[in-house]
């Protein structure tokens, strides 16, 4: 009898042990998922670039310069932790922003924006059927500024003044790849 009860019980145990495999390889069922938010955009295009990106990659470009004056020339680049928080923030505002150009059905520009400040540049239509044509390679463009806009943060948390400068300038490629692309794809003048 004990034989027997102890057969059983070896049975039992194994069978238990399958079914605790099985659980283990059988994922718990997840609740569905939250539908996603639908963005609102408010600032077109033309906006984001305006206000957000060309203000504060124009403090981060202007934070190493020489200045010829009277006197000499000035060597200016960030000296003090508080010069390269603030250079940090301005840096950061355009690497976030580049996410604001890839929220979809955004205006291009107000309807009696002027997108052309010397001849060259398409119409907010224009340009919107043209990023609507070529999304991916829009999204792209966007996914590289923001890329070379994160080795500003890069150069900037290291407080390297040259790596800053480099990445500057690969920001200002990226942007002027996209421009060159998007706002004004027939500009024959030299870059």
């Amino acid at each position: 009898m004990f034989k027997q009860f102890n057969s059983r019980l070896k049975v039992f145990a194994g069978s238990l042990a399958s079914a605790s495999l099985l659980m283990a390889c059988n994922p718990a069922p997840t609740e569905p998922a939250a539908p996603p938010v639908p963005f609102k955009p408010v600032a077109t295009l033309q906006e984001i670039m305006t206000s957000i990106i060309d203000p504060n990659i124009d403090f981060v470009w202007n934070s190493v310069s020489s200045v010829s004056t009277a006197t000499g020339t000035e060597e200016r680049q960030p000296q003090t932790d508080e010069d390269w928080r603030l250079l940090r923030q301005h840096a950061l505002s355009v690497v976030e922003a580049t996410n604001l150009l890839l929220i979809e059905n955004r205006p291009i520009a107000a309807a009696n924006a002027v997108t052309s400040s010397g001849g060259a540049e398409l119409t907010p239509a224009a340009i919107k059927t043209l990023i609507a044509e070529h999304r991916q390679e829009f999204v792209q463009r966007a996914q590289s500024l923001q890329s070379t806009a994160q080795g500003l943060l890069v150069a900037i948390d290291a407080k390297n003044v040259e790596e800053l400068e480099k990445a500057g300038g690969e920001v200002e490629q990226a942007c002027e790849q996209c421009h060159s692309q998007f706002w004004y794809p027939g500009d024959a003048r030299p870059k």
